[in-house]
């Protein structure tokens, strides 16, 4: 892990959460396979995703099949392929925590780039007092 002014870059390549079966359990395939090797290196890493008030940014590695060109045009760009982001947060929330129901303000992102990272950065949590339960502000 790096930090720096509150980022923290973690090389790990993301992996979103597969549908898992009951025939995973004695016969796992590949894709629970992976899964399962990356909620370990999250855990060996000490990867940590704070509760409220932060960004994680998925890094997706381009495929080696792109030309030069191609991977230096699009490195940073959105990944909007799948896996679909929400899968991939998934993932890593299972894999940081036992049972994440306390995480409630997170913004997730997911991009292209050389290697495969997965960046949290710290951003400042939305002020929820500013607003009424129908979502307008408060006079």
């Amino acid at each position: 892990m790096r930090e720096n002014n509150g980022y923290r870059h973690y090389d790990i390549v993301p992996c979103p959460k597969p549908r898992m079966t009951q025939r995973d359990k004695w016969m796992p395939r590949p894709e629970v396979l992976r899964y399962w090797a990356f909620k370990e290196e999250v855990s060996l890493k000490r990867v940590h995703v704070p509760d409220c008030g932060s960004h994680v940014i998925f890094i997706l590695p381009m495929p080696k099949s792109w030309s030069g060109r191609k991977r230096q045009t699009m490195c940073g760009m959105p990944h909007t392929a799948k896996p679909d982001v929400d899968n991939l947060i998934k993932a890593l929330l299972d894999a940081v925590y036992a049972n994440d129901q306390h995480i409630w303000d997170l913004r997730k992102s997911k991009i292209w780039g050389r290697t495969g990272a997965i960046i949290v950065r710290d951003i400042e949590p939305f002020d929820f007092q500013s607003i009424d339960g129908n979502g307008y502000d408060r006079p």
